[in-house]
């Protein structure tokens, strides 16, 4: 038999979250703790071969090896900005590239993982969304960039010392439209078991698919991040076509429900800065009447810009002035700074290789090209 073949028919434990692996463990006539035990192996010391698990004995660590299998995506290519940003490209079983990102603070170190191979949003100023989409990412594919992760930048015994304090789901596609692989994915990275981060320091983002997040607030009510970048719905069509399904009002609805369930919690805003389109000082009061009764803050993203885009990022004057006009309105409002841009790793850069199911790279590069 191929060697491959055989591989791909071993379930990947590496994204069963703890109550799916005990289900699987149970199912095999083992004690449920077993999954405990492998769930700490895997996620927190970081094993992707049973023969290590010492507490796992022989008899059930041959079993797995004969069943089951612990697989990340493949780093192909590695790059390290000045600034300490690094970009992976990681190479799926299937070949399609995506793309994770670390970005490391003097108080914290943010990862930003993808959740599928390309977009389906097509928004307009994303160059993800030039690439098409592919497919949505399983949840061993997630939280596999987690772990990936963890091992190129050092994985310590100590939870809290490790390099990586924040994830979020701010990479390639849009998480809710993968629901079950991301939850169960966020799943783990909340267990103590696995990499124990807190909710607040899961954020979760989302172009707005409402009845999405209302599931998400009663399931894995994690930090919520809503793509907005305008203030009314002429404009936000023609950025966020989503908005034509879950307009505005709609969308600001689902956000006072998320808050509501918690007094503490607020959601974030985020507003890419493009010239001339979204940065008047109009469109910054109007923003402010929009937010100004929900617990939120915005984050000003400048435009990071990629071939064909046809959007410019606005002066630092007009940023400047947009979120002088936020704050005075009492809207917590921060400007968010552009790290990795010179390997292509800031906000709406990421693009990876994917297989292109809808046909819009194709469409696009057509529209590119000049007239014979």
């Amino acid at each position: 038999m191929n060697s491959n073949v055989s591989e791909t028919r071993k379930i990947n434990l590496m994204g069963l979250h703890r109550a799916a692996l005990r289900e699987h463990f149970e199912a095999l006539g083992e004690k449920p703790y077993r999954a405990d035990q492998v769930v700490r192996w895997i996620h927190h010391a970081g094993l992707d071969t049973f023969e290590s698990m010492t507490n796992v004995n022989r008899t059930l660590r041959q079993r797995l090896e004969d069943t089951a299998q612990i697989a990340a995506p493949e780093v192909v290519r590695e790059q390290v900005s000045p600034d300490g940003t690094r970009k992976w490209m990681l190479r799926l079983a299937d070949g399609n590239v995506i793309e994770t990102v670390y970005i490391p603070e003097p108080d914290r170190g943010t990862l930003c993982i993808s959740s599928q191979a390309g977009c389906a949003l097509n928004c307009t100023f994303c160059a993800t969304a030039r690439q098409g989409f592919s497919r949505n990412l399983e949840a061993h594919e997630i939280i596999g960039q987690v772990w990936r992760a963890h091992e190129r930048l050092g994985r310590t015994a100590n939870t809290a010392e490790r390099p990586i304090t924040n994830v979020v789901l701010m990479g390639m596609g849009e998480p809710l439209l993968n629901f079950d692989n991301v939850v169960g994915a966020m799943d783990l990275m909340l267990d103590d078991l696995a990499y124990g981060l807190s909710r607040r320091r899961v954020t979760l983002s989302t172009a707005g698919l409402v009845p999405a997040m209302d599931r998400l607030s009663e399931i894995c009510p994690v930090s919520l991040a809503v793509s907005l970048h305008a203030p009314d719905d002429a404009l936000r069509d023609r950025l966020v076509p989503l908005n034509r399904k879950y307009p505005i009002a709609e969308l600001l609805e689902a956000c006072r429900r998320y808050v509501s369930r918690e007094s503490r919690r607020r959601v974030t805003f985020e507003y890419v800065m493009l010239k001339g389109v979204n940065d008047s000082e109009g469109h910054a009061r109007a923003l402010a009447r929009l937010v100004r009764d929900l617990p939120a803050k915005v984050n000003l993203i400048p435009f990071n810009p990629f071939a064909d885009s046809g959007f410019e990022r606005s002066s630092q004057t007009v940023i400047d002035r947009f979120r002088d006009i936020l704050l005075d309105a009492g809207i917590t409002t921060i400007t968010r700074r552009t790290r990795g841009e010179d390997i292509d790793a800031a906000c709406g850069q990421l693009a990876g290789r994917i297989r292109d199911r809808t046909r819009r790279s194709d469409r696009a590069a057509a529209a590119a090209a000049p007239l014979p």
